[in-house]
Order: C-alpha cells, then sequence, then structure tokens
C-alpha cells in the first residue's frame, strides 16, 4: 500500500541512532516528509524531535490520501486513551517488548479508532511505529499532530487552566474577548483548551500563542512573599 510505504520510508529515515545524532536524524527526516511533490500535502509548521518527525510524516502520509480528518479523529480517539491511562507511555516503551507483545498492543489501539481510519493510515503508521521500536513516542506524536492540523485549519489555541472546572458561560466570555483581541487574525479560528490544576489555588493563567497572563491565587501568593522576604 502506497501509505505504508510512505511512511516507512519517512520514518526510517528520521529514526536516531544515539543521543548526539538524533537531533540530526530528527531534522533529516522532517526535512525529508515535508518536501512532497504537491506543496498541499507539506506539513504546514516545522517541529522537531522524534515525535515531531514521526507527526510530520505521518501528516505527509495522510494528506496524500486525503485522509488528513479521518486520520486527525482517529489520533483524537487514540488522545483520550492516554488520559485516562497515564501509565501507557511507559507500557509502549519498555525495552522488553516482543513481536507479540507489539502486535497484541496495537490490536487493543486499533479498537480505539473505530470507523475513522479510512484508509488504514493510522494503523499502518502503528506497524511502522512497532517496526522501527518507537511505540513509545506515539503520546508525543499524537500531541504534535494536533498541532499540525491546528496550524492547517487556521486555529489560535487558547489555554485557560483553572483550580476548578470552568462553566460553559464563563469559557464563552473568554473566547468572546481573546476573539476581539490581536491574538486571532483575520481568518483564523480560536480553539479553546480547557485544564484544571487544583495547584494554583484560584483564578485563572491564560496562555494563547507566546503571551501568558497569569492571574491565579498562586502567582500572587508567591509575589507577595517575595515582596516580604525583600523587605526583611
Amino acid at each position: 500500500m502506497f501509505t505504508s510505504r510512505a511512511l516507512s520510508t519517512a520514518l526510517r529515515a528520521g529514526a536516531p541512532r544515539a543521543p548526539i545524532a538524533a537531533r540530526f536524524a530528527a531534522t533529516r527526516g522532517y526535512a525529508a516528509a515535508a518536501a512532497p511533490s504537491d506543496a498541499a500535502t507539506k506539513p504546514p509548521v516545522a517541529l522537531f524531535g522524534i515525535d515531531g518527525t514521526y507527526a510530520s510524516a505521518l501528516y505527509t502520509a495522510a494528506a496524500k490520501t486525503s485522509a488528513l480528518e479521518p486520520t486527525a479523529r482517529s489520533l483524537e480517539s487514540l488522545s483520550s486513551v492516554f488520559q485516562k491511562d497515564p501509565k501507557l507511555t511507559t507500557l509502549l516503551s519498555a525495552p522488553s517488548l516482543s513481536a507479540s507483545d507489539k502486535s497484541q498492543i496495537i490490536a487493543e489501539l486499533e479498537k480505539h479508532l473505530g470507523g475513522n481510519d479510512k484508509g488504514g493510515v493510522v494503523k499502518n503508521f502503528l506497524k511502522t511505529l512497532a517496526e522501527n521500536n518507537r511505540l513509545g513516542v506515539l503520546g508525543g506524536v499524537v500531541e504534535k499532530f494536533a498541532i499540525l492540523m491546528g496550524a492547517a485549519r487556521g486555529e489560535v489555541e487558547l489555554t485557560v487552566t483553572s483550580a476548578q472546572p470552568l462553566d460553559n458561560r464563563t469559557l464563552s466570555r473568554l473566547e468572546s474577548a481573546i476573539n476581539k483581541s490581536q491574538y486571532v487574525g483575520q481568518g483564523q479560528r480560536l480553539k479553546v483548551v480547557p485544564k484544571v490544576n487544583p495547584e494554583i489555588k484560584g483564578g485563572l493563567i491564560v496562555e494563547i500563542g507566546d503571551r501568558t497572563i497569569d492571574l491565579s491565587v498562586s502567582a500572587k501568593m508567591n509575589k507577595m512573599n517575595k515582596l516580604l522576604q525583600d523587605a526583611l
């Protein structure tokens, strides 16, 4: 199958053999994946690291078979699996995995794809990861593929962290305010990503692009503690 061959070629080129060679191999792998004959299949942004190399290769393979959206939905399903089982990455990274173990793991992961994986792009990708002993980077690939898709869709990610889950009304007000700001350009779409972190005590941490606005209680407490220490 073309997709399988495309993935194998691009991903094998990006497999590092030593820590020093990893950065070079990752860059070389990205270049190979990001230079298809059709410019429409080129990843919209450059990614680095081993997981970035694999995510870029997967993007190119999916684009060449007009399966970007189905592939994105498949990876979103896998993302939920990683969220529910934090130990999954450790399991996938185990050096003692046999060929039989890998086959069983892939079979289990494929169950979560449902009918989203049109053309078997993700299935071929999982097999290629197993062949290259890179199943451990799957979680990172899922995250970085989402970055590629967000860029392709013209999305601007707004991350809102709170101590407790925010209601939809509050999130909508934040989204409306940011949409009118300079951080969302014409033709771009805001993607709100709510996160919960009890350690911030209260308030909010808002992140968009390279800008972080820390309005958390923990940040105010740290600032107050510093002022007290400087005064004593």
